[in-house]
């Protein structure tokens, strides 16, 4: 242990100085510099274009998004930074089945599109907790779920691409992990604060550009280098260390590398469970996940957000050419590296003795791209780990301010709703900071099989009561949240057991809980999702069925009722309600309007204030800055005349549109179906 010790540390260096170049040359910095410009000129130029001073302006981008900004948000939303260094790292160690991930993800953002979408614009809502509110009353699911949404975001996604993101800036270029990380956040929170969601989303469309031509000429230099798909297939399983002992397994590549369906029992993703328990929290993600949903919602209109769905699925087709077979490649180049299979020479090379396949893609920006390219592909990962963590800070903010400030203060007014949406994206960039030291501290394969685990351990009931609100009008509020608690309950057991009986590595004999060891973790979240729909349904069948104001309007097939005119006195608004009362709205949309202009006297009452006091130019200078000078000065027929415009339902599809939509939607499944045939 002792010679162990005495040598990790130069070891660990000689192993990245193996990198030809670890600093960033002057036209790599060029490059870099005018990707912040670029960004920052976005960001500023969407904070301009955009009405800022609302609720629905700021974190709905006033519903004005055309397709194609919503659907590369989306893509850019989901591809992270994690996305690269995680599925080319599993590209490296166990081939191509990591796609599956993916590809699954192009069926579930078209379901969203087409399915969920109508019923959450039906309903008129902001956040997916605020949904199941109006869907099935009380306030217990609302708040639990918002607290669980804010629960995932911090703790999982953004430590993994934090870690992805520091992997990548540390490890390739030497900088410093705080000052890189740190400088990041700042830039992030400048215009996710300044400019809500239209911000985010215009960035996100840069960052999209920006990722794709990195990543595309990667793959290219990838595939000149190794000469072609049908090599790659070739030398990957020549691809050994030399380190490799000649009687183990370890180390060694899967027979099954080019195949996405594996043996159901021995495998490490059974195909059973690839199409089944993989779907789930698939659709828990696309089609109830707050970051995703709210990119949707803010289309100007269905067609829009269709269109949106359409663009992003495919988009989803990529990963696998962009990332994970240049992981295959860099194990075919670096096989000493990437695919070490001694714990203690791992332990040396890359500090991480469970294996070395996460530095499968910064080695192959450091070793194959040419001074330039280098800074240009720097620029991906920070776009990357950017548009992962904007995503995640604007939905959080909408998350706590809508769900849970509005249930402390129900009679806040927007004024004030704005101020705790802003403060609360700086809160998260502090809890970033300080989530660092832990991010350094895992393990890079055992943080990527936590993500996993926590999407197949807490999600799966949360999208079961979301399939069963949306697709089954019996479904009461009782029988939602037994089997939400039924089924965390279940989730955690099974997650606490993971973290006590860690998986072995490849050398160690797995003496694991049987219910662990056998049982994967795509079939447990099979077993959790069964579970969770004969509680909902058995309880739900024994109490009392929903109010109709509960269902109408709600449901898929109620959301196109005729709301009565008395719905609003009943929709459970937590504002006052008489504004929408003499309008005659439906409840969801009586509720979101209200919500959207919220009352206006507190905060008239603080711009008067400030007008009486002769506002300094610099503080008018701040205001503007948040979004927040001139619409508190509206007239006060102004919101009134907003709510009768808004109340107006929104126009149906034209025929050609619908047709062209319906087409892409037959075209982009069938390309689906074709690459999982193909790559089966």
């Amino acid at each position: 242990m002792e010679t162990v010790h005495t040598t990790t540390m130069p070891t660990t260096t000689s192993g990245w100085n193996a990198f030809p170049q670890q600093t960033l040359q002057p036209v790599d910095i060029i490059v870099l510099v005018l990707y912040f410009v670029f960004v920052l000129a976005v960001g500023l130029w969407s904070m301009w274009k955009t009405k800022r001073s609302t609720v629905k302006g700021y974190f709905l981008a006033g519903g004005k998004m055309v397709w194609w900004p919503v659907g590369a948000s989306l893509f850019a939303s989901n591809v992270g930074s994690g996305h690269f260094i995680g599925l080319a790292g599993s590209g490296a160690a166990a081939g191509i089945a990591a796609t599956a991930y993916e590809w699954n993800g192009m069926f579930c953002v078209l379901v969203l599109a087409w399915l969920f979408l109508p019923i959450y614009m039906a309903a008129g809502v902001t956040t997916m907790p605020e949904y199941l509110k109006r869907r099935f009353g009380g306030k217990r699911i609302q708040i639990f779920l918002a607290v669980l949404y804010l629960f995932i975001y911090i703790f999982t996604k953004i430590s993994v691409d934090m870690y992805a993101g520091a992997l990548f800036i540390q490890q390739a270029l030497q900088w410093d992990l705080y000052v890189a990380v740190i400088g990041l956040l700042v830039i992030t929170a400048v215009y996710t604060v300044a400019g809500g969601l239209a911000a985010v989303i215009y960035t996100d469309t840069l960052q999209t550009v920006i990722m794709l031509a990195g990543a595309l000429t990667l793959m290219g230099y990838s595939f000149a280098k190794v000469g072609g798909l049908e090599d790659l297939q070739d030398r990957y399983f020549k691809a050994i260390a030399k380190s490799h002992q000649g009687n183990s397994s370890c180390g060694l590549p899967r027979e099954d590398a080019f195949h996405i369906f594996r043996d159901p029992v021995t495998s490490d993703l059974p195909w059973p469970g690839v199409l089944v328990g993989m779907t789930i929290p698939s659709l828990w993600y696309w089609c109830t996940d707050q970051v995703i949903v709210q990119r949707s919602l803010a289309a100007k209109s269905l067609s829009h957000a269709k269109g949106g769905s359409l663009l992003a699925s495919y988009l989803k087709i990529l990963p696998l050419f962009m990332m994970v077979l240049p992981g295959m490649i860099s194990r075919i180049l670096f096989p000493d590296l990437v695919a070490c299979a001694d714990p203690e020479a791992c332990k040396r090379i890359c500090g991480n003795p469970s294996g070395c396949s996460d530095i499968a893609y910064p080695k192959l920006v450091i070793e194959l791209l040419p001074i330039g390219l280098r800074g240009l592909m720097m620029s991906v990962m920070i776009a990357a780990l950017m548009s992962s963590l904007t995503s995640i800070f604007n939905s959080a903010s909408t998350i706590f301010t809508m769900d849970l400030w509005r249930h402390f203060r129900p009679l806040s007014s927007e004024w004030e709703l704005m101020i705790v949406g802003r403060v609360f994206v700086l809160i998260l960039v502090v809890v970033s900071i300080l989530w660092i030291p832990l991010v350094q501290a895992s393990q890079g394969g055992q943080l990527f099989i936590y993500i996993q685990t926590i999407s197949s351990y807490l999600q799966p009931p949360v999208a079961v009561v979301f399939i069963l609100g949306c697709f089954w009008r019996r479904t009461n509020e009782k029988g939602a949240f037994t089997g939400l608690l039924v089924g965390m309950a279940m989730g955690l057991i099974r997650m606490v057991l993971d973290f006590v009986y860690l998986l072995p590595r490849c050398d160690e004999p797995d003496n694991r809980p049987a219910v662990v060891k056998y049982v994967h973790y795509l079939y447990f979240s099979i077993i959790l999702s069964f579970v969770t729909l004969v509680v909902v349904v058995t309880v739900s069948l024994l109490t009392e069925p929903p109010p109709e104001q509960m269902v109408s309007r709600l449901t898929w097939f109620t959301r196109k009722d005729v709301p009565a005119a008395k719905d609003p006195e009943g929709s459970g608004s937590p504002f006052p309600n008489s504004a929408a009362g003499t309008l005659q709205l439906p409840p969801p949309l009586a509720t979101q309007l209200t919500m959207i202009d919220g009352p206006e006297a507190a905060g008239k009452d603080k711009t008067s204030a400030l007008d009486g006091k002769k506002a300094s130019k610099l503080m008018r200078l701040f205001l503007w800055i948040c979004g927040m000078d001139h619409e508190q000065k509206d007239t006060p027929g102004a919101p009134v005349a907003t709510k009768t415009e808004a109340a107006v339902p929104p126009p149906k599809e034209a025929p050609w549109v619908k047709h062209v939509l319906n087409v892409n939607l037959i075209l982009c499944i069938g390309a689906g179906v074709f690459l999982w045939g193909y790559f089966a």
